[in-house]
C-alpha cells in the first residue's frame, strides 16, 4: 500500500464530508486579519502567542501540511506572502477558494511533507505546522526540511499531539467510558490493527495515524538544530483528555552558529 496516496484520498474525503479541519476560516475572521488583528491555532483550541507569530506582514510563510483554508488565509490576509504545501489537492483547493475570493497573496503546492526539495535553502521566514505529523511515519526528515527552508533566525510554530494519545484505544474508550493502555509507542495504525481494520481504514477511507514519541517529536527538532523557545499545551474532545493534554505545540527557532559561542 502507498501510505502517502492512501491518506490523500482520506483527507479529499474528509473534505467532502466537511471535517471540522477542511472547513475554512470565516468571512469576520479575514476582515479583522486585513486590520491587522489575526490569530491561528496549532492545536484544537488555543491560539498561537502573538509574540510567537510577531508581525507578518510581507514575510514570506510557509503554512506546512496546512491545507484547508484556515492558518494561510489568515496570515495571508494579515500581509503574509503565503505558500501553502499540503499531500492532499482538495485541501489545497480551499486555500486556493479562499485565496480567489479575497484576492490574497497565497499559493499552494502540493507533496510529501517529508521532501521540501522543490524550496531552495533559507526561502522563509516562519513556517506554521498544525497538528498533521501523524499522518506520515517517519518525521525526522520533516524538522530537517523546514529548518533547511528556514532563514535564521526563522520560526517553525508545530502542533503535535502528546505521544501519550496513541497508548489508548480511543474507540474502545468512548464505549465503555474507560481509558486503558494498550499499545506501545512509537504506535503506528498499520502495525497495530488487525488485518481486518487496516482493510476498513482502506474501504472507507480513514486515514492512518502513528503516534511519535517526544524524542522524535521535541528531540528531532533540536536535533535538528533548533532552539526550542516556547511550549504550551491544549485539550481535544477525547475521553482522554479529561486526564491529559492531548495536544502539544512548540515554537522553535533556527539560530545563527557562531564558532566562538556555539550559538
Amino acid at each position: 500500500m502507498n501510505l502517502l496516496e492512501h491518506n490523500r484520498r482520506a483527507w479529499n474525503h474528509k473534505v467532502q464530508i466537511g471535517s471540522p479541519y477542511t472547513i475554512p476560516v470565516t468571512k469576520d475572521e479575514i476582515m479583522a486579519a486585513f486590520k491587522g488583528e489575526y490569530k491561528i491555532i496549532l492545536t484544537p483550541y488555543k491560539p498561537v502567542p502573538t509574540d510567537w507569530l510577531g508581525d507578518v506582514h510581507g514575510k514570506q510563510v510557509l503554512c506546512l501540511a496546512s491545507g484547508g483554508g484556515q492558518q494561510g488565509p489568515i496570515l495571508a490576509a494579515a500581509g503574509a506572502e503565503v505558500t501553502v504545501f499540503d499531500n492532499s489537492d482538495e485541501q489545497l483547493n480551499r486555500d486556493r477558494q479562499m485565496a480567489t475570493e479575497y484576492h490574497l497573496s497565497l499559493k499552494t503546492v502540493q507533496g510529501n511533507m517529508q521532501d521540501l526539495s522543490c524550496f531552495p535553502d533559507s526561502s522563509f521566514d516562519l513556517i506554521v505546522h498544525p497538528v498533521s505529523n501523524c499522518f506520515i511515519d517517519d518525521i525526522l526528515p520533516v524538522w530537517k526540511e523546514c529548518y533547511r527552508v528556514l532563514r535564521a533566525p526563522g520560526r517553525l510554530l508545530s502542533g503535535f499531539n502528546n505521544p501519550f494519545f496513541y497508548t489508548v484505544d480511543l474507540e474502545e474508550a468512548e464505549k465503555t467510558g474507560h481509558c486503558e493502555i494498550k499499545h506501545a509507542l512509537p504506535y503506528s495504525d498499520l502495525k497495530s490493527l488487525p488485518p481486518q481494520e487496516i482493510q476498513r481504514y482502506i474501504d472507507e477511507n480513514i486515514p492512518f495515524e502513528f503516534g511519535h514519541t517526544l524524542a522524535n517529536q521535541i528531540g528531532g527538532q533540536i536535533a535538528a538544530g533548533f532552539l526550542i523557545a516556547g511550549f504550551y499545551e491544549d485539550k481535544g474532545e477525547e475521553l482522554l483528555d479529561k486526564y491529559v493534554d492531548s495536544y502539544i505545540a512548540t515554537k522553535a527557532v533556527k539560530v545563527e552558529i557562531s564558532k566562538d559561542y556555539g550559538v
